[in-house]
């Protein structure tokens, strides 16, 4: 609920504020307050929530006694390589994006956005609509994933139950013949620098066909703060000489990701069907 009040105490950890800018000759009349644990991101903002188009934000010190226009309980924020996914207590308006870059010259930028704003900023790409090379999928998502794709653009019947590798899979005559796994940019630098991902493609590599998802950009391999870059991407090709029948494929978003894998697991098991003629 909006409302509009002083005081000096600053924001609870759990609690997203936009306040007053009291720079009244500032072009970005808001300051906002993102609980990212351990540290909270301050911003400046021209907007109260990227409606109709990215906002770019610029960071800031939160006001010593701030007018306080809005504080919405947060059910998560989390920061996963240079964005911070940020999800409201509410039922409208509740999930949205900043994403921190390097603009030219070296500048930092910070733009906050929601699925409809960067959906908008590409009118360009539209996802095609025809069935997979198998027509219409049976994609079995693994009990253990947590906030599961839906596909809800691709021409598919969805079924949940253990899988033994991967967390989507398609199966022919009852045997899995291509699984996917799905990685966020943060998770598999994490996976990097632990040594898992090695276990992962090991793992994945059993299987008839598999493939790795990045709901990422390759380029933001080079914009991670909390490791070294280099030694990611050193580390990422390293991992696919060593494992080259499971590809790493970065699909920039979560909308291409699932595309990416309902072509790759139709293709799958169209060629599990012909490789039966065959025989």
């Amino acid at each position: 609920m909006p409302e509009s009040s002083r005081g000096t105490r600053r924001p609870s950890p759990a609690t997203f504020r936009i306040a007053r800018n009291p720079d009244e000759a500032s072009t970005l009349p808001y300051v906002l307050w993102v609980p990212v644990e351990g540290r909270p991101l301050v911003v400046k903002a021209k907007d109260t929530w990227p409606r109709t188009a990215k906002i770019y934000c610029h960071r800031a010190d939160w006001p010593a006694n701030p007018e306080i226009l809005e504080e919405t309980p947060v059910r998560s924020c989390i920061r996963r390589g240079v964005a911070i996914d940020l999800v409201l207590d509410r039922t409208r308006e509740n999930r949205s994006q900043f994403v921190v870059t390097t603009l030219k010259g070296g500048r930092e930028g910070i733009f906050w956005q929601t699925r409809n704003t960067t959906r908008k900023t590409r009118p360009g790409m539209r996802l095609p609509t025809r069935r997979s090379a198998a027509g219409v999928l049976e994609i079995v998502i693994d009990t253990r994933e947590r906030y599961a794709w839906k596909f809800e653009r691709q021409q598919v019947s969805l079924a949940k139950r253990p899988l033994t590798v991967g967390d989507y899979a398609v199966e022919v005559d009852g045997q899995t013949v291509g699984v996917v796994e799905r990685k966020r940019l943060s998770e598999l630098a994490g996976n990097v620098v632990d040594g898992s991902l090695l276990i992962t493609l090991g793992e994945l590599a059993t299987a008839r066909r598999a493939a790795i998802v990045v709901e990422d950009r390759w380029a933001d391999v080079f914009r991670l703060h909390y490791v070294a870059p280099a030694m990611v991407a050193e580390m990422l090709a390293a991992a696919q000489v060593r494992y080259p029948n499971v590809p790493i494929v970065f699909c920039e978003n979560r909308q291409l990701a699932q595309e990416w894998t309902y072509r790759f697991l139709g293709a799958a098991a169209a060629y599990a069907d012909e490789e039966a003629v065959d025989l």
